[in-house]
């Protein structure tokens, strides 16, 4: 009888199972311990990735900075020279403008005083007359205030007569009639005014017609 070999076990020899190790947690991709753009956590998970900080290209990244406020400060500064070309040109404009209007006035002020200065010399003329032939009437005096009031409304608007008696003769603002011997005046002085006149503020609009002393 063939005596079959029985294998036993030790139970002392047996290795118990161990239990698996516990497999590290991994950490939430969003979670609230981290944050984002921190320069230290950066490092450390460039640092885990094999990446190093550069200090060159960081210096590179912030000298960026001065070039474009330097340039954000010449555009500013462009647009302010822009504006205030634009102002004084607008303000030339504008004066130009008034100026213009004011010439554009004064003319029309002109070309109406030279069409009424003829009746105006009449007017004169004709009281001058009347005076001489029937006194100082009422009527004539009630015509004197008319004509005084039509002189006065053409100086509210700037025109003024005058009537250079006794001075210089001024070729620029008098228009001499005639010259002759006048007892008792200086020679090249104005001895009678024959028509008034006129100027339109400050400058001649109708030259004085007198008659010259010799």
């Amino acid at each position: 009888m063939t005596e079959q070999a029985t294998t036993r076990t030790d139970p002392e020899a047996v290795e118990e199972p161990r239990p698996a190790p516990d497999a590290p947690a991994e950490a939430p991709e969003d979670g609230p311990s981290k944050r984002h753009g921190d320069p230290l956590l950066d490092d450390e998970e460039g640092s885990r990735h094999g990446e190093h900080p550069d200090p060159e290209r960081d210096r590179q990244a912030g000298g960026d900075q001065p070039d474009a406020l330097a340039a954000a400060e010449a555009r500013a500064q462009e647009y302010l020279d822009l504006a205030q070309r634009k102002q004084a040109e607008f303000e030339n404009f504008r004066r130009r403008m008034n100026q213009q209007a004011a010439q554009a006035e004064e003319r029309g002020i002109a070309k109406l005083a030279k069409e009424l200065l003829p009746s105006l010399d009449h007017l004169e003329l004709a009281l001058a007359s009347a005076e001489q032939h029937s006194g100082e009437g009422e009527w004539l005096k009630g015509v004197r205030l008319v004509q005084d009031e039509l002189v006065a409304a053409l100086g509210r608007a700037g025109i003024e007569p005058f009537a250079p008696f006794g001075e210089p003769f001024d070729p620029n603002e008098h228009e001499a009639v005639a010259q002759q011997p006048f007892e008792g005046r200086e020679p090249g002085t104005v001895a009678e005014v024959y028509q008034q006149g006129y100027r339109l503020n400050g400058t001649v609009l109708r030259p004085a017609r007198v008659v010259v002393a010799q």
